[in-house]
């Protein structure tokens, strides 16, 4: 085991804290909030932390727990990312355990031993294991630094990803009131940190919001036609043999999806909670540690991955809200390169969406709330503006510029039109129809279609019937999602979609409310974004101007993977890809050299140093 790497913890000062990051973790700075986050925590102060996925949040409890005397108590909701941080920890030479489900007696005990002697600067723990009266007996003999919730909007009922285990994390407070407490989650609107801070009893703590931008993921919503065969297309046009996840609502479709993928020649795995407990460990483990594998997973798989390197995030379904869309989508590009958030959308995703909540057992408050919610995400999806805007707008942060240049409608802005004389066409045949039905039908009406149903429901008679022949299915689908959106109708989910008009529909109808509706052209828009992508107009220069030696990059590549295999570890835990770049880029000479680049601590330069150098020094051989 390891010596810590903080012999004498006392009071702190920036630069002690500065000398921790760069002699652990190997980084000469910190970034934006982390370094007011990590003073505030070590100084013995509580706080709520809301910072994107890959923004460095480990490090703000990590950091804080070898900076104070004792253990940092680290409340963790899952086994994989519970597995990946301490390996990553104990690499960077941390005394660092787990108490979970998964060790033995015996194990379980060694680490109780190693708390109580002072041994471990960080135990992860579940929160279902920590409050059983034994665990909490055990802490409050130990010599705690804090205690860290990550993954905080658990604890929140109108979070997306609600675990009632965490209601009981309460308890912290009452039976350790001078034990700093942390709280961090990377998504979560005013409502859900609200409820956050009074369940946690931190209303009086400071909350730490970093951006929310991730400007290296490119966000492109596609309207959903054959979406499966949408998705072959973008995964082979911009992202052959490269890692992803790809979001479905159910599990057949999952089991589907990944059969089609794998068909294709794409390496996809099934996950979901249907699934023998084995055989998703298996699929988990070959998508952490393999390159180029595809999950295709229900929301039961992504809080907690910690792999880098996902290229891409795909959802084929409609997600419940922007913050799990944002959760999501922020599993892509941890590693700050170029990455992709594609989603497939379309009307029927609102319909059955409305329906899942319509017929669920909550609570009329919480139905509305979740149909707020829905009705936001459904406004991302149908705006012509900037995504990334909107999207950051929902979570509070302002942004200045129009365009961020890195979403579907800032690279190929949507043409718009006056779209009165439609948006009247389409309302007034939901209102002759009487309210009843869904969009296909509609359709049928406007474009003249006689169909068994227009017959039999004598709509051909209707006064709308055939009025809308100019424009085709696929553009009256596109302004019927529209006007969702724009809250002039709405999808009924107890009548199986039924689409029924709203207050403000009365001003459309009366000619007093404009209009205006993207136009449906997705094909060529796509085309030129797939065009911009083949020619790497979309991805930003390395920061370092310096270019990666193809030959030594995959030889440290093999090298980290034999590493990891003997390690029993993922390969981002021995070193990330942007140390691998780094090194592939500047090709140190010495221990200095190799010491000064971003991700190699003492640690591992005490352990890898040489065996680096010498792969650079075979590829500089003639």
């Amino acid at each position: 085991m390891y010596a810590s790497p903080i012999p004498d913890r006392g009071s702190e000062s920036p630069a002690t804290a500065l000398s921790v990051l760069n002699s652990v973790f190997g980084l000469t700075a910190f970034r934006g909030e982390q370094e007011k986050i990590v003073r505030h925590v070590a100084d013995g102060g509580n706080c709520l932390v809301l910072m994107p996925t890959g923004g460095g949040k480990s490090l703000c409890y990590q950091l804080p727990s070898l900076l104070r005397k004792g253990c940092g108590i680290v409340v963790s909701p899952l086994i994989a990312l519970m597995r990946d941080q301490v390996a990553g920890l104990i690499e960077a030479g941390v005394n660092a355990a787990v108490l979970n489900s998964t060790l033995s007696f015996e194990e379980a005990s060694e680490v109780e031993r190693r708390l109580l002697a002072g041994d471990l600067d960080l135990l992860y723990v579940a929160p279902e294991r920590l409050l059983t009266p034994r665990c909490l007996n055990l802490i409050g003999q130990a010599d705690i630094a804090l205690f860290a919730v990550d993954e905080a909007h658990c604890v929140s009922q109108w979070g997306h990803d609600f675990r009632p285990e965490y209601i009981g994390l309460s308890v912290l407070s009452e039976k350790f009131p001078e034990v700093p407490r942390i709280a961090l989650t990377a998504t979560a609107d005013e409502l859900t940190r609200k409820e956050i801070a009074e369940r946690l009893s931190l209303t009086d703590a400071p909350c730490f919001v970093a951006s929310f931008d991730r400007p290296n993921i490119r966000y492109e919503i596609v309207d959903k036609q054959n979406s499966l065969n949408q998705l072959k297309t973008f995964i082979a046009e911009r992202h052959a043999g490269e890692a992803g996840i790809v979001y479905c609502l159910s599990r057949a479709k999952v089991e589907d999806v990944a059969s089609a993928l794998s068909e294709a020649g794409i390496p996809a795995l099934p996950y979901h909670a249907g699934l023998d407990a084995s055989l998703r460990a298996r699929h988990q483990d070959r998508f952490i540690n393999e390159d180029g594998i595809v999950i295709v997973a229900t929301i039961a798989f992504g809080m907690g991955i910690d792999k880098p390197d996902v290229r891409f995030v795909a959802h084929l379904d409609l997600p419940k809200s922007i913050e799990a869309y944002y959760q999501e989508t922020g599993r892509a590009g941890r590693d700050g390169k170029p990455s992709s958030a594609w989603m497939a959308y379309g009307l029927s995703d609102i319909v059955q969406q409305r329906r899942m909540i319509d017929e669920s057992s909550g609570s009329d408050a919480f139905k509305r709330v979740s149909i707020g919610k829905l009705d936001a995400l459904v406004g991302l999806a149908e705006t012509a503006h900037c995504r990334r805007r909107r999207l950051l707008g929902y979570f509070g942060e302002a942004v200045e510029a129009e365009s961020c240049g890195n979403c579907d409608n800032c690279l190929t802005p949507p043409k718009m039109r006056d779209g009165k004389v439609i948006a009247q066409k389409l309302l007034s045949c939901a209102y002759r129809t009487g309210q009843r039905f869904g969009a296909m039908h509609l359709i049928d009406v406007l474009v003249g279609r006689m169909t068994e149903k227009v017959t039999q429901f004598g709509h051909d008679k209707l006064s709308v019937f055939g009025i809308g022949r100019e424009l085709n299915e696929k553009q009256w689908r596109a302004a019927l999602r529209q006007l969702v959106a724009m809250g002039h109708l709405r999808a009924d989910g107890e009548a199986y979609g039924a689409l029924k008009l709203t207050e403000t529909s009365r001003g459309v109808l009366k000619g007093e409310t404009e209009i205006w509706l993207r136009e449906a052209a997705p094909s060529t828009r796509n085309r030129a974004i797939r065009a911009k992508s083949r020619r790497g107009e979309l991805a930003p220069t390395p920061a370092n101007g310096a270019a990666a030696d193809p030959a030594l990059h995959a030889a440290l590549k093999a090298w980290r993977s034999e590493i990891a295999r003997a390690r029993g570890v993922p390969a981002y835990v021995v070193l990330h890809d942007s140390t691998i770049d780094g090194i592939a880029a500047t090709r140190p000479a010495t221990l200095g050299e190799l010491r000064g680049i971003a991700g190699i601590g003492d640690k591992k330069l005490e352990h890898y140093g040489e065996e680096l150098l010498a792969l650079v020094r075979a590829g500089a051989a003639p």
